[in-house]
């Protein structure tokens, strides 16, 4: 399976459906920012307690893919899509050195049309 850098740099797809996002790709996730871009004193939600019955995110991996069911959360699309906010992954390579810097990575989700997500990699989640 490829890493997800090329994945993203090829224009891999992804799907939402209510509050659970697929990727098509496995990576080692350090921290979820959910962030709704209503005024600018709107700060995200740092999610970084991603282990089991957390209660905020649950992880399942496919073969292919690795699913992210965001549980206090109703339908992301209706309410983050059309711009009105984000979801940004921190992650690395799925068996990479987490601890090298080099390795990691922020992942833009855009909501795009329907159930259709694409992502961007992006440098600093400050600056959108």
């Amino acid at each position: 399976m490829k890493g997800f850098v090329n994945a993203i740099q090829e224009g891999v797809t992804g799907m939402i459906f209510r509050n659970s996002l697929f990727v098509p790709f496995h990576l080692e996730l350090l921290t979820v920012w959910v962030g709704k871009e209503m005024s600018l004193l709107a700060v995200p939600d740092l999610i970084t307690d991603l282990t089991e019955g957390n209660g905020a995110v649950a992880l399942r991996e496919g073969d292919t893919y690795t699913n992210l069911v965001f549980r206090k959360s109703g339908d992301m699309r209706k309410e983050l899509g059309h711009e009105k906010g984000h979801i940004i992954l921190h992650a690395a390579e799925k068996g990479c050195d987490i601890f090298d810097k080099d390795n990691l990575h922020y992942i833009k989700v855009h909501f795009s049309n329907k159930h259709l997500v694409t992502f961007e990699l992006i440098e600093d989640p400050y600056y959108l």
